[in-house]
């Protein structure tokens, strides 16, 4: 088999150099290139073409989704393994939607990364082990409510729920500030909320984000 090259995105470095090691112990995948925030997943898969990106979801800036879905939209063919902290479906479902092919979970993902990488570089589907239960799950069946958000206003709710404001949020994800506050609006009629507060509030509730 060819080697697999691979894009490592993680915003801690001790976390992707252990990773690094890891996957380039195995004779057949080489890490081509690392980044550390949604942007620079971004413009290195531009330039170095990986056949696998590794992706975290909780990074500073645009984060992983947004960068799942930037990429995606750059190369429809864009083969993606998201290895995250979150154990839950609402993400789960999430990152099938943008069309990733891998899901791992950081508690296991030292024991599995290789297994995954490789059957995501053949195009094929790979779910550890933690999360399968939650494949069979409805989707957004935790919190039914959070299922009606769009991509965008879902990804406008984690960051509102991570402190972010109107304008922050307008500068991360490349939109205006009126849009934003669009979605904002949107967010809070959809969950029945009245402020950023009660969106943090839920946010954690759901394990979306660390209180």
């Amino acid at each position: 088999m060819s080697t697999i090259r691979v894009l490592l995105v993680d915003d801690h470095e001790v976390v992707r150099s252990g990773y690094h090691r890891l996957l380039e112990n195995t004779a057949d995948i080489k890490v081509v290139a690392e980044a550390s925030s949604g942007e620079e997943a971004y413009l290195a898969y531009t330039k170095y073409q990986p056949e696998v990106v590794i992706m975290d979801l909780s990074m500073p800036g645009i984060g992983g989704l947004e960068a799942i879905r930037k990429i995606r939209s750059y190369d429809k063919n864009a083969k993606v393994l998201v290895f995250s902290v979150h154990e839950n479906d609402i993400f789960l479902n999430r990152t099938l939607e943008e069309g990733v092919l891998g899901y791992i979970t950081k508690r296991s993902a030292a024991k599995v990364m290789v297994e995954a990488v490789s059957q995501v570089a053949q195009g094929k589907m790979y779910i550890g082990s933690e999360m399968q239960p939650l494949l069979v799950k409805e989707r957004g069946n935790n919190n039914p409510v959070l299922a009606t958000l769009s991509p965008r206003e879902f990804e406008v709710f984690l960051l509102l729920a991570e402190g972010k404001s109107v304008i922050e949020i307008a500068d991360i994800l490349n939109l205006s500030s009126k849009t934003v506050g669009h979605h904002y609006t949107s967010v809070k009629n959809k969950l029945n909320v009245g402020n950023a507060a009660e969106l943090t509030r839920l946010a954690i509730r759901e394990k979306l984000v660390e209180p």
